[in-house]
């Protein structure tokens, strides 16, 4: 489990591709002393577990499920976020993020404002019910709340249902991945456990086993 409050940021510095699969190495910008074999270390967003590591990075497998469903962040040379599973002792500054992907969005539009950066994002469409106006989404594994989003319940008319808009303040950007972000760049979604277990309990209500002890949901 993972907050989204971004520790260091890292640099991929080996990608092996094998029968669909890679291995990756990376790099942070300082290594930490206490890694263990098996632990979980969100890249990007993406929960994944440390195979081998050693004064200067770790190195971490993923399969070509986990390829087909998250953003290319995984060349030589590509900056992502790190962020170790959380302890039952530390702040909870973000959101609670599991780490699982949800799918993979775009930047549509960069604006600078006074002291900030104004981003709008479009999600893929089966997302867009759980995007709120000042809610919570983990991008590229960094807790940030949604400031518009458009479509029913929306905030902005001018926006699609599945587009939102995202507040960055400079040091959000220094100390993450996201000052490399550009309009059309594909990012890591996650949207808020709450909603989807919301929507999980909403749907079953009217659950029943049929004589085979298969689903039949209600409408």
């Amino acid at each position: 489990m993972f907050t989204g409050i971004i520790e260091q940021v890292g640099r991929v510095t080996r990608a092996t591709e094998q029968e669909g699969n890679l291995t990756v190495t990376v790099a942070p910008a300082q290594m930490w002393n206490d890694v263990a074999l098996g632990e979980s270390i969100a890249v990007n967003g993406t929960c994944l577990t440390v195979t081998q590591w050693d004064e200067t990075g770790f190195t971490v497998d993923l399969s070509h499920e986990t390829l087909a469903k998250t953003a290319p962040h995984w060349q030589p040379g590509d900056v992502v976020n790190l962020e170790r599973a959380m302890t039952a002792g530390a702040r909870f500054g973000g959101h609670v993020v599991s780490g699982h992907v949800d799918g993979v969005g775009e930047i549509l539009q960069i604006d600078a404002q006074p002291g900030a950066y104004t981003m709008t994002v479009r999600a893929p469409a089966d997302l867009a019910r759980f995007l709120v106006p000042k809610g919570s989404v983990t991008v590229d594994g960094v807790s940030l709340t949604v400031v518009d989003v458009g479509g029913p319940a929306g905030s902005r008319a001018d926006l699609r249902a599945d587009e939102f808009t995202l507040w960055l303040v400079p040091h959000t950007l220094e100390v993450t991945s996201l000052h490399t972000w550009k309009v059309g760049t594909k990012v890591n979604l996650e949207a808020d456990q709450m909603a989807k277990y919301l929507e999980r309990l909403l749907r079953m209500r009217d659950w029943t086993p049929d004589a085979q002890g298969t689903a039949e949901v209600g409408a």
